[in-house]
């Protein structure tokens, strides 16, 4: 009853208010009705916003706060009038700030930080800072002693009080208050307020929560930087002294061990400059940091990412590149040379951190059989468990995409192979990283290559991907039920006897064939974009002078070279087809760079836009590729490794992309005769059908040989999983 009878109060002072009571009960200079009005204003747009129910649900609460926000403004602005001691400019200054304080309130209501049951403190509080304001004191204590969105709010509109003493030491008060809730804004907030007193101390917090962040500032010239260099903490003096170091890039991978006193820097100094000693030193931290990932530990370690990120590249750069370099040669001991002393952990490393560039001979030849001649005891199992699982799901994709899993499995007892094979399928629900999909891509990826060699376990894994459906359905799980039903609708559809169509099960656009319309833009033409790189070694030069053959002097083909940049390719019979690959240019500054970027500058200039991409060149140039892929792609011929990582960013970029790539870098004695082929139908005007032109090809182009085990390497978009499942997913998802 009693708040049945307050709400009736309420709601009488509301009604009041509404007629600009202020006005009745004292007699306001004329001067000062203009400040008054839009006082009221703002109330009425508090009863208005109450009454659609935004302020609170709360019935108590929503009283409370519009007791504050009428009855408790309404005497603020009494208060300013019958103070003897403001000048009428004085008056003119705080209703200012009241009808300031209203505006601010209303447009951050409900904001983070900002809870509506703040009104009756943030009135409160706004009556005493303009009482201390008055007597010429700081209104600092007033700040202390509130919450954030009452300060920060008392903050916006107390601007007409910059004189007060107490504002500057109140800003720093809010900026503490702001940053102890967001630790996260630390640095970026210290940025705009080095000499802050508490400095010292955020900064040892943010190494504590973003070390990454702060080791940015670190470098950076700047009155923080020089605070961060300068610290006390021994900590700090760790992180700002690699931070400063020209080997800051080498130490940073063991960041976490380094923080941890478990390594010197003089430690990692004495390997630094020798790569494979670097190496084995990032393999022995990966496994010890993923040991620390798994119970009872549950710990992970700072800066994991750039621990990987610099293994990957340097197994790329000093190991892959050389035995892929080599693959001619055919004595395996100079081909393999660079792979002698490397532990069986260290070649794990190197092929799963190597999928996008390693040769499928650099793979078959050398790093996997060596695993096994670097073990005491060659088994499985071992090897997984010496690696605490690490990348176990992209080593068995890998073995079965090159023909090695029955051989991997194998070498362990049936009891561990088939607990293997299922720790593959399971658990794909929770990703390693925030949304991410890898692990489920390469389970996916692999279903293929199992069920042509090993149908017993494709049935296997197919029944686990069942379990594992039922298992997230009764959790209600979202995510794991689209992964393992998109699982298990493509791996039913790898027995061809079913006959499954995956586009209509999968509910997305045909993975099958192109229209020949989907290719051409407004004016009827299909526009390609090749990217060619120019290389020391010359390869990309012969890919592009071999690609030019095809075309000069052919029938049907005017080519034209006069650009510096780039050629264009034109059809001169049939339906209208442009190709514009860009000259492969080797040299300092990166000519290659300037010359695609002036080409993409000449394209959408005409109006010409892109819907076939093909990438020509090693795999280290692909993400130059990716970063330029135009987003009117409808066919991408990656021509190299489809990875995850590649196959996420081009659909990323091209969402209803159909990707041609391949197990290795890419062979132009492969990659031609599919552009031949595309453009066949293109110039007749056709669409596209990726399983029969499939087929032809391999009838007439790669029937037997070394011909017919490049052209396997290549996978068509229809048989893309990968891909698939990323295009299924974001549909299921509703990304």
């Amino acid at each position: 009853m009693r708040i049945h009878i307050q709400f009736i109060v309420i709601c009488l002072l509301v009604w009041q208010s509404g007629l600009a009571q202020t006005s009745y009960t004292i007699k306001v200079a004329r001067e000062r009705e203009l400040w008054h009005g839009n006082i009221d204003k703002q109330q009425k747009r508090v009863i208005q916003i109450n009454n659609q129910g935004k302020v609170s649900a709360d019935t108590t609460i929503s009283l409370h706060i519009m007791d504050a926000l009428i009855r408790g403004v309404d005497e603020l602005q009494n208060q300013i009038e019958l103070d003897s001691t403001l000048s009428g400019q004085g008056k003119i200054k705080y209703l200012r700030s009241v009808d300031f304080l209203l505006q601010t309130y209303l447009s951050n209501l409900n904001r983070r930080d900002y809870p509506a049951s703040l009104a009756p403190a943030l009135v409160k509080a706004f009556g005493k800072c303009m009482v201390l304001d008055k007597q010429g004191k700081s209104f600092a204590p007033v700040i202390e002693a509130n919450d954030y969105g009452v300060g920060k709010i008392l903050m916006d509109c107390l601007k007409y009080s910059e004189d007060n003493p107490g504002m500057a030491s109140a800003r720093t008060i809010l900026m503490r208050k702001y940053l102890t809730m967001h630790p996260d804004q630390i640095m970026p907030e210290l940025a705009k307020n080095p000499n802050a007193y508490f400095a010292d101390s955020l900064i040892k917090e943010a190494v504590k929560i973003d070390v990454e962040r702060v080791y940015d500032y670190a470098q950076a010239r700047g009155a923080l930087g020089d605070r961060i260099r300068h610290h006390s903490d021994s900590t700090v003096q760790l992180l700002a002294r690699i931070a400063t170091s020209k080997s800051g890039q080498l130490y940073f991978p063991f960041l976490d061990n380094l923080l941890r006193g478990k390594i010197t820097l003089q430690g990692i100094d004495s390997v630094k400059d020798n790569d494979l000693s670097y190496f084995r030193l990032m393999v022995k931290t990966r496994i010890e940091y993923v040991r620390r990932q798994l119970p009872p530990y549950n710990d992970t370690a700072n800066q994991m990412q750039a621990l990987t990120d610099m293994m990957g590249r340097k197994a790329r750069e000093f190991f892959i590149r050389e035995i892929n370099a080599l693959h001619g040669v055919s004595n395996p001991n100079v081909r393999f040379r660079r792979l002698e002393g490397l532990t069986a952990q260290e070649l794990y490393y190197l092929a799963v951190l190597g999928e996008d560039e390693i040769y499928t001979s650099s793979y078959v030849s050398g790093v996997y059989p060596r695993i096994w001649q670097r073990m005491a005891n060659p088994r499985g199992d071992s090897l997984v468990m010496s690696v605490n699982g690490d990348y176990f799901r992209k080593f068995i994709k890998m073995a079965a995409g090159y023909n090695e899993l029955n051989d991997f499995l194998g070498k362990m007892d049936k009891q561990n192979a088939e607990t293997m094979m299922k720790a593959f399928v399971i658990g794909l629900e929770k990703p390693r990283k925030t949304n991410d999909l890898e692990d489920a891509v390469d389970v996916a990826d692999s279903y293929s290559s199992i069920m042509d060699k090993n149908k017993e376990l494709a049935a296997f894994i197919l029944n686990e991907v069942n379990v594992s459906y039922t298992k997230n359905v009764q959790e209600n799980n979202k995510r794991g039920m689209v992964i393992y039903n998109l699982l298990r609708i493509l791996f039913e559809s790898a027995d061809t006897t079913k006959k499954v169509d995956l586009s209509a099960l999968l509910g997305i656009p045909s993975i099958y064939g192109r229209d020949y319309n989907n290719l051409t833009d407004d004016s009827g033409r299909v526009v390609q974009q090749v990217f060619f790189y120019g290389d020391d070694d010359k390869d990309g030069q012969n890919s592009y002078i071999n690609f030019m053959a095809k075309f000069r002097g052919r029938p049907g083909w005017r080519v034209d070279e006069r650009k510096a940049e780039w050629t264009t390719i034109t059809s001169t019979k049939g339906k209208p087809v442009m190709i514009f690959a860009n000259k492969p240019l080797y040299g300092e500054d990166d000519p290659d760079d300037k010359a695609q970027n002036k080409l993409i500058e000449y394209l959408q200039s005409r109006s010409l836009t892109p819907t076939m991409v093909v990438h020509r060149g090693h795999s280290y140039h692909l993400q130059t590729t990716l970063r330029k892929l135009p987003s009117s792609a409808r066919i991408v011929v990656l021509g190299s490794c489809g990875g995850y990582n590649n196959l996420n960013e081009v659909l990323t970029a091209c969402p209803d992309a159909h990707i041609i790539s391949s197990k290795q870098v890419g062979t132009m004695n492969v990659n031609d005769p599919i552009l031949e082929a595309i453009n066949e139908k293109l110039l007749a005007g056709k669409n596209i059908d990726w399983i029969s032109m499939w087929r032809e090809l391999r009838m007439k182009k790669f029937a037997t040989g070394n011909a017919k085990e490049k052209f396997d390497d290549y996978i068509p978009p229809y048989k893309n999983l990968g891909a698939i499942f990323i295009k299924a997913y974001r549909k299921a998802m509703g990304e």
